[in-house]
């Protein structure tokens, strides 16, 4: 790790924070406010990547990871009105959905990387955030992974609505599962222009030097 990665490493820190804060509040009937904030997470892993290539972008993820994870140990801690703010399933799955969607970026966005500017950040992060919102979820609340935790009720999640209050019936979960992914998909095609300009600024800077 160099000087130049340390603003990666503190901007994706700063956002993994900033989204487990946030996560705990509402925003309407299907998101929480921390939807908004995650999903920049791929913005700076692709930043990354394009700026340092595929290793360091690797490292800001861990860096993020472990961040995470010291958020999760510290929400298990903290009790709420319905028990701990974070439980061992909501802990796997933020984890698990991180680290392997990240991870999926950063390989799909080497993978094009020589392509149009926009084939690699869009396509890495329309599929990682697809991943990262499949697995969190399903880990977090499917009823068919109960056995992850049997002592945490999640059968709320469970409860058959239509989809988005207006579709087909289907468990909650699901419903939020899929507001949680079309806002960051949204963000994916908005943060395609920061990319762009962040990129071209790097590069006059550089040829300056």
């Amino acid at each position: 790790m160099t000087r130049a990665h340390i603003p990666g490493i503190i901007a994706m820190a700063i956002i993994v924070l900033a989204s487990n804060i946030l996560v705990q509040f509402l925003f309407g009937n299907w998101l929480t406010w921390g939807a908004f904030t995650y999903p920049f997470a791929f913005l700076v892993t692709d930043l990354m990547n394009r700026l340092y290539g595929p290793g360091p972008a690797r490292k800001v993820v861990f860096a993020g990871f472990i961040v995470g994870v010291i958020c999760s140990l510290i929400g298990t801690q903290i009790q709420g009105d319905f028990g701990p703010l974070v439980t061992l399933r909501i802990a796997m799955a933020s984890g698990t959905a991180f680290l392997v969607a990240q991870l999926l970026d950063v390989a799909i966005f080497d993978k094009l990387r020589d392509g149009r500017w926009w084939r690699a950040p869009l396509a890495s992060t329309l599929i990682g955030a697809s991943v990262d919102t499949a697995l969190f979820f399903t880990i977090a609340f499917s009823g068919a992974l109960t056995f992850l935790e049997p002592g945490n009720d999640v059968s709320w999640a469970g409860e058959m609505l239509p989809l988005l209050g207006a579709g087909p019936i289907s468990p909650l979960w699901v419903s939020l599962a899929v507001a949680d992914w079309m806002v960051k998909i949204t963000l994916a095609l908005i943060a395609l222009v920061p990319f762009r300009l962040i990129v071209l600024r790097f590069r006059e800077k550089a040829a300056v030097t």
